[in-house]
């Protein structure tokens, strides 16, 4: 994801902010909603990521603009024609265990944020709902690290295959754009 943060920049600003999940967290979870159909500009999508990020309290200010700000991003990649999205993990220099835990994070948070608009899988393409079948096997994993490059190869085939998903999951299920003369819908 071509991005103005990287991952260890946004930890230490969510760190500012006594934040529960984790930078990958964040990203995942607001993958997962964005990717769902939440639109990345809207109140909603701020409401939510109160609940579900900052236990239900008001997002400060500067918090929330953020967190706008990487919406924005990770909604304008998702839907990248050059395929731009990336996941928000620690660099290749971090160690291997360290970059499997940022990895079951997204996951898991990825399933959440998927989980707050898909009540059911019925009407999913094959193939996305393989992938999603696949996100919650890989969220029960226990990764371990050897440390060698074997586990190397997995780890970067597995993001590649998550990335990938997360794009499918966009294009099948995101935002569509409303006709002109249709207004969008308000569900109360």
């Amino acid at each position: 994801m071509s991005t103005r943060f990287n991952y260890d920049r946004l930890v230490e600003l969510y760190a500012q902010y006594d934040m529960t999940p984790t930078a990958s967290e964040v990203q995942g979870m607001l993958t997962g909603l964005i990717a769902t159909g939440s639109d990345a500009k809207s109140n909603e999508l701020m409401i939510l990521m109160s609940d579900l990020a900052y236990d239900g309290q008001g997002l400060p200010v500067e918090l929330e603009n953020l967190l706008q700000q990487q919406a924005e991003e990770i909604e304008h990649s998702l839907g990248d024609e050059d395929l731009g999205y990336r996941l928000l993990l620690p660099e290749d220099t971090t160690p291997l265990s360290d970059r499997l835990s940022a990895l079951a994070g997204w996951v898991n948070a990825f399933l959440v944020g998927y989980g707050v608009n898909q009540e059911n899988m019925t009407n999913l393409s094959g193939d996305l709902k393989e992938a999603i079948e696949d996100m919650v096997e890989l969220a029960k994993i226990e990764f371990t690290d050897d440390g060698d490059e074997e586990e190397e190869r997995a780890y970067t085939e597995i993001v590649e295959y998550l990335r990938v998903s997360a794009m499918m999951c966009y294009a099948e299920l995101g935002r569509n754009e409303l006709p002109a003369n249709q207004p969008p819908k308000i569900l109360h």
